[in-house]
């Protein structure tokens, strides 16, 4: 068993850890961050549909359980990057709402307890570190927000700037949907002989073989092991349990299987960055004479308010072809906080990838075969648009992550606020009655990474939620543990709501505030 001391450790690569490592690293201070994966092998499966969606292959091997016992392979990604590595790259702010009270017709999401102008600058921050494209000012939700995208938008191609030219005639306001992306455009919006991104059918949702994602692997890990020696990055290491002293109230070691062999490190600090559902099964494995319940648990709050996001992906087929390539670049966010004759918030709309056929071959289309019996699957995505629907999932203490004694995986969620999300619905199917489309929706559950619905955590958040009042909240406003002086959290553990966008961002600007909170305690 290894044994070695660190300044920090970072357990995860994933956009939390990425960019809070990136951030400390020019301290000087002696980092190491712990990855159970390894690096994502580029090759021609990343982007093949069956490969990645049918067959899963890149998702985790993992059998967790719902609360009725009934077994699920979660959608997680074990790789250097994290989550990230597949993810669509959206990457949009909180609304300034968000962060105070919000009611709707099932209960009422609570304030946090920082408002948005504490993460406003580090918005900013996460958006150039993130290559984020956009256009400022389009979006009539969007927080106040003086500077602009880092980046000119992603431009719409034929049929999708038809589609937000007819919703501006609707008296909508589309607006381009910011993306983390590495692309050059040129004149006509069509990427420069060098971009990394070629704008592709096989960006939302894949790997990217040509590196043209601003995932956490490309823009944090790969440049700062490049430029700073002081950062250590271990892969296939799998954290599986801290330890703390007598008192419990100091982390003393963080306990690691790599390559067969039993390893330990310490560190000053340590960080928990390995997304919400590992973070708080992490806190719950390291249960110890000084935390019986798990790690920071006085609370009873470990692995609670686990949330993801009310989402469907909807396909729609068009009597006319949709030639579209590089299909997201398009948002709705009208319904966001409510509607004429809707007074609770909704949600947001966004166009996502492209349909392929072997991603509607495997979804299983009773349906549709009776609608289509003739139309094969090629050609029925060759006629697709395709949009993402988000609606706010309100935190309850029942929905929880828990381990059991056995060492099984128990994922309980009771799905809440669903009328917002039918509403939503409604809105899209009414939107795309003045386009040449069947106003029937197929939902695509393969692509959420699922096959029953406990099973999407693409935007797990939640689970160890921060606030000012150590008996209900696990974190404290630094993202500081309550019961322990050196540990931290810098996924979307931390969210005390989730809002109705993409969290990505959030994390990313946190991470970033975080690591100045922890740079002015390292120079002291």
């Amino acid at each position: 068993m290894s044994s070695d001391h660190y300044d920090v450790i970072v357990i995860g690569s994933g956009p939390g850890g990425g960019a809070l490592a990136s951030r400390l690293a020019p301290t000087g201070k002696r980092i190491l961050m712990l990855e159970r994966g390894d690096f994502l092998k580029r090759e021609p499966d990343n982007w093949d549909s069956k490969a990645v969606f049918v067959d899963g292959k890149y998702q985790a091997r993992e059998t967790w359980y719902d609360k009725k016992g009934k077994a699920f392979h979660p959608g997680l990604h074990y790789y250097v990057g994290g989550n990230s590595k597949v993810y669509g790259s959206a990457l949009i702010r909180l609304r300034r709402e968000d962060f105070g009270e919000m009611r709707h017709v099932d209960g009422v999401s609570p304030a946090w307890p920082l408002g948005y102008d504490a993460f406003d600058q580090y918005y900013l921050e996460a958006e150039k570190l993130f290559h984020v494209h956009g256009q400022r000012g389009e979006d009539p939700n969007e927080p106040n927000a003086v500077d602009a995208f880092p980046y000119p938008p992603v431009q719409h191609e034929r049929v999708i700037q038809t589609l937000n030219d007819c919703w501006t005639k609707q008296g909508l306001k589309p607006f381009h949907l910011p993306l983390g992306i590495l692309l050059d455009q040129q004149a006509n919006g069509q990427p420069t002989p060098t971009s990394a991104c070629i704008r592709c059918d096989a960006f939302d949702g894949f790997p990217c073989i040509t590196n043209g994602k601003a995932d956490s692997e490309i823009v944090c890990i790969n440049p700062t092991l490049k430029l700073h020696d002081n950062f250590t990055l271990l892969t296939n290491a799998y954290v599986t349990k801290l330890e703390t002293d007598a008192s419990g109230k100091t982390v003393t070691g963080v306990c690691v299987t790599r390559n067969g062999e039993n390893e330990r490190y310490s560190a000053d600090i340590v960080v928990s960055a390995c997304g919400a559902l590992s973070s708080a099964l992490l806190l719950l494995r390291s249960a110890n004479g000084a935390h019986p319940n798990g790690l920071a648990n006085g609370s009873d709050q470990v692995g609670r308010n686990y949330m993801r996001h009310n989402q469907s992906v909807l396909m729609a087929v068009s009597r006319n072809r949709n030639d579209t390539i590089f299909q997201k670049t398009l948002a709705i966010s009208d319904y966001y906080l409510g509607a004429d004759d809707w007074k609770y918030p909704l949600g947001f709309i966004q166009m996502c990838g492209k349909s392929h056929g072997e991603q509607i071959r495997g979804e299983a289309l009773p349906q549709w075969l009776g609608f289509l019996p003739n139309m094969p699957f090629d050609q029925m995505a060759a006629h697709a648009i395709d949009f993402w629907l988000s609606s706010e999932d309100l935190p309850h203490p029942d929905n929880r992550i828990t381990l059991s004694r056995d060492g099984k995986v128990n994922l309980a969620v009771t799905l809440n606020n669903m009328e917002a999300h039918a509403r939503l619905r409604k809105k899209l199917e009414g939107m795309v009655n003045a386009l040449d489309v069947h106003p029937y929706f197929m939902e695509r559950s393969l692509y959420l990474g699922k096959t029953i619905p406990v099973g999407g955590t693409a935007h797990q958040a939640g689970t160890l939620r921060f606030g000012t009042d150590p008996k209900t909240s696990v974190l404290d406003t630094d993202c500081k543990a309550h019961e322990l002086d050196n540990l931290y959290v810098t996924d979307a553990s931390f969210f005390p709501t989730i809002g109705a966008v993409n969290p990505t961002l959030t994390i990313i600007a946190n991470a970033l505030r975080v690591a100045d909170h922890l740079k002015t305690r390292l120079a002291a």
